[in-house]
């Protein structure tokens, strides 16, 4: 299945994101969080959320992790990692992919 977003693909049968149809490395959960996102855009989502949805329910580790791996995904998907457009913190509760 593939996903189109602006100059990029996500191809989630290869595992892949292409931006003009480059490869871009992904880490494999930074993979799966994108994934996740596009099939959800506009949605707001939690940090606790994304755990249990990406990391799923047993994973031990803290909300931070969701935050390093948006940082991730920031610096591969943004114009301007510094003042995201497509990948938005929403204050008090979370992020969302805007499309």
């Amino acid at each position: 299945m593939r996903i189109r977003f602006g100059a990029f693909v996500l191809d989630r049968s290869a595992r892949q994101l292409r931006r003009n149809d480059e490869p871009r490395g992904l880490k494999p959960k930074a993979f799966e969080l994108l994934a996740f996102l596009l099939r959800h855009p506009g949605q707001v989502f939690s940090r606790e959320q994304l755990l249990s949805e990406v990391w799923g329910y047993d994973f031990a580790g803290e909300t931070r992790t969701v935050d390093v791996h948006v940082h991730w995904l920031r610096r591969e998907i943004e114009p301007d990692p510094g003042s995201p457009a497509l990948l938005q913190t929403v204050r008090g509760v979370g992020y969302v992919l805007r499309r």
